[in-house]
């Protein structure tokens, strides 16, 4: 810890918060410069001063949704180094991302923002993130910790999760990620958890993060998450972001001088900021230029890699001596990116148009129509019609259709999973006109696809980056042969998820009354049918699995135990392909309810035609555990389930684990709808009853701007935010399309009001901000008994 002998109580305190809305403080006395850090899960958004909400230029890769799809860690380390090159040659220090938030629910808005609904899935993928960045002396943000899982209240909700499910799955890809690659911050969600808000809980950001995990850097809020900055401070919250203006700062130098907060407990904060300015002024101090043209070709490459061949009935890879009709307006207009913070502005931008036009011979006909307008659900007859008449005179129709970008986005979620409906008719129409028609999507979640069967193939390109024109033509023709496999269930209806009926607009408490059965954990032990199962996606070519070998060593109660596992893969077609081979391990009469499945391991193997290569995935004790008060492994049998999806099981086997705790009761049985609804139920496995959820009035510094509007106070300062907000994060006017004037009206109406004095820079204190709020209540009491009166 760097020493702070030369730094008042006054130095520390300012170090806990940053110095505006992207820099961290220098530190004069020591020589330390600030350092700036920045969004990017998938590209740098690095606000210039005055620019555009976007940007400087930087290399727009795939989304993690996307990016997911490639299970392929080697990818993500490539894509971070790539990254963390334009870091440097911006001067940013620290890069906020990857987020590993676990994909609970199909309609979070920030689904495209997340890697999976597997936690070993999301956190295998996020440690080969950091590592690819950290590796160039760049720092990442890893986020959002923990159980921010949906956008609606994002930043007041209440989340009420039992111990087992966070540890095995919620906090699960958060602590694979920390164990592997310890990234330099963790980023603490908005919302409580079980009570306590992540930015004020002891438990999360000490107890769990740092005296289990061994976490070593830094702790920084979401900005605008600080609730209570002294309690923050004895939690392990070294943080704020933005700066406050000091407002906060004052109100921990005033604990410490009361003697309410140990300056000991200042100082170990204070401490790992100096550590991590002075590590990222040592990074940020290597001169570097980027190579935009490299990471473009990269970009390409992430995208083809990402794609996945949802149907084919052999009909791709398509002939480049067919006549193509294109249709769909984002062949054109690409969909790229989801909306929100992670925005980044491209250095340049591939189109379908232009990959599909390289691929064709120099005589091969290529026609274009709209069908739609990517930037809104309009219904267009006419623009349909053209679109058929255009597809009736090719021998090849590709329709690319999608979700427009205000259907998803940060601080919103979905209201639904279905396309537009113009995009449903289009596809339809064209298939009507022309058999041979291929669908390509662009989403950055789940979608509904009622005619799935209709197409002679379908191939899910997600958001693909500014390569992803490019990329997804190459796997249309055969130049990659796709190998994604989706890292989400598409389920046939919302609906059918466990968690559907706890997800959205519920109030102020959450409850995840689901358990552990999230996503295919869910599906597969419930036996529901599913659109497409997770780890699905097709090849060009086949792959065959040959027998398991499994061997084990010691017994598990020994820290070293481990499984072997062995499997031969044979690719017996004709082209070279790459295959992902999924382990998962199911516990064959368990004591306590578990998933019929879950994904211990992956790995993914590339082949020439007719090459065999054997694989071999490793399983620690921790892949037979359950958490009960500590990770328990159970005696008995075990099966061993290997295959390329959660339901395309190729080779199997059954290990018997002879030490372990007896299984005392079997679990038999699913879980069901009607379980869900059992609140007796869920306060056992909650270990105690549900706390009341927080009342909407009287208003306090948490209620939102949305709880206020209709207050007359409320609504003038609505008025205002949306005026003033914008500009605070970097928007000008001629920046806001109508997505992104969706996604910062919802910003502000989530934000709660402490958040008015956060974000002010000083020039609301919380002592104005209390009257404001007692004013509005008063107010709130008039209306009230107008309205009494009236009635």
């Amino acid at each position: 810890m760097t020493d702070l002998t030369r730094l008042s109580v006054q130095d520390k305190a300012n170090l806990c918060s940053g110095r505006d809305m992207w820099h961290l403080e220098a530190v004069p006395a020591l020589d330390l410069d600030a350092v700036m850090i920045t969004d990017g899960p998938h590209g740098l958004r690095k606000q210039p001063e005055g620019g555009s909400f976007a940007g400087v230029a930087a290399t727009c890769f795939p989304t993690a949704t996307g990016l997911a799809s490639s299970w392929d860690p080697d990818l993500l380390r490539d894509v971070g180094s790539a990254i963390a090159g334009e870091c440097l040659a911006e001067e940013v220090a620290v890069l906020l991302g990857p987020g590993v938030n676990i994909k609970r629910h199909p309609l979070c808005g920030r689904n495209f923002e997340y890697f999976s609904e597997d936690p070993l899935l999301g956190g295998t993928l996020a440690a080969a993130f950091i590592q690819g960045v950290q590796s160039r002396g760049i720092g990442t943000s890893l986020k959002h910790f923990v159980a921010n899982n949906q956008e609606t209240r994002r930043m007041v909700i209440d989340t009420i999760v039992d111990e087992r499910s966070l540890r095995e799955i919620y906090l699960a890809g958060f602590e694979i990620a920390i164990r592997e690659a310890q990234p330099w911050t963790v980023m603490c969600a908005y919302n409580k958890l079980n009570g306590t808000y992540c930015s004020d809980d002891p438990w999360l950001l000490t107890t769990v993060l740092r005296d289990e995990w061994g976490f070593e850097g830094i702790v920084v809020t979401d900005w605008g998450a600080t609730n209570d900055r002294v309690e923050g401070v004895r939690a392990g919250l070294d943080l704020e972001m933005p700066g406050s203006g000091g407002i906060n700062d004052a109100l921990i130098v005033e604990a410490v001088e009361a003697g309410e907060l140990a300056e000991s407990a200042l100082d170990e904060v204070a401490g790992r900021m100096l550590d991590l300015i002075a590590r990222s002024n040592g990074g940020v101090a290597q001169a570097h230029t980027a190579d935009f043209d490299a990471n473009h070709e990269l970009a390409r490459r992430a995208a083809a890699e990402s794609n996945v061949l949802l149907t084919n009935d052999g009909f791709l890879p398509l002939d480049p001596a067919a006549s193509v009709a294109l249709i769909g307006e984002f062949a054109t207009v690409p969909r790229y990116q989801g909306a929100g913070s992670s925005m980044v502005e491209p250095t340049r931008l591939d189109t379908l148009l232009d990959g599909v036009r390289a691929q064709l011979g120099p005589t091969t006909s290529l026609a274009y129509a709209a069908g739609y307008e990517a930037a809104t659900d309009a219904l267009r007859p006419d623009l349909i019609d053209e679109a058929v008449m255009l597809a009736r005179g090719a021998e090849v129709a590709i329709v690319i259709v999608g979700l427009p970008a205000s259907y998803e986005s940060e601080a919103y979620d979905r209201p639904h999973m279905r396309l537009p409906a113009q995009h449903n008719q289009l596809v339809r129409a064209v298939v009507d006109v022309n058999p041979n028609t291929v669908v390509v999507l662009s989403n950055g979640s789940v979608v509904q696809l009622p005619w799935i069967d209709a197409p002679r193939a379908v191939l899910d390109g997600f958001l693909g980056g500014q390569g992803g024109g490019e990329g997804t033509a190459r796997v249309l023709y055969g130049q990659v042969n796709p190998s994604g496999k989706l890292a989400e269930t598409f389920p046939l209806r919302q609906s059918d998820h466990g968690s559907d009926a706890n997800f959205g607009d519920v109030g102020r408490q959450l409850q995840y009354r689901e358990g552990v059965f999230v996503g295919y954990r869910w599906f597969d032990t419930v036996g529901l049918d599913v659109l497409f199962p997770f780890g699905h996606g097709l090849s060009y070519t086949d792959f065959g699995y040959g027998e398991l070998r499994v061997q084990s060593s010691n017994d598990t109660d020994s820290e070293d135990f481990e499984v072997e596992v062995s499997v031969t893969i044979t690719n017996e077609g004709s082209r070279t392909g790459a295959e992902v081979v999924q382990l998962y391990v199911r516990d064959v009469e368990a004591g306590v309810a578990r998933p019929d499945r879950e994904l211990k391991a992956f790995d993914k193997i590339r082949l020439e035609p007719g090459e065999s290569q054997p694989v071999t995935l490793k399983l620690d004790r921790r892949a037979f555990a359950f958490w009960d008060d500590g990770w328990v492994v159970e005696a008995g049998d075990f099966e061993i389930l290997v295959g390329a999806s959660s339901r395309d099981i190729r080779s199997r086997a059954t290990i018997t684990v002879d030490s372990g705790r007896a299984t005392s009761t079997p679990w038999s049985g699913a879980p069901s709808f009607e379980d869900l609804e059992d609140k007796a139920a869920f306060e056992t496995s909650l270990g105690r009853p549900v706390p009341a959820p927080d009342p909407v009035r009287p208003f306090t510094r948490t209620s939102t701007i949305s709880d206020v509007s209709k207050n007359p106070i409320g609504a003038g300062i609505r008025k205002v935010l949306l005026l003033a907000m914008p500009g605070r994060f970097g928007a000008k006017k001629e920046d806001l399309d109508d997505g992104l004037r969706a996604t910062l009206e919802a910003i502000i109406d989530g934000m709660p009001l402490r958040s008015i004095a956060l974000l002010s820079g000083g020039k609301i204190s919380w002592t104005r901000l209390d009257k404001l709020i007692a004013l509005m209540n008063r107010t709130q009491v008039r209306e009230n008994a107008k309205s009494r009166f009236r009635r």
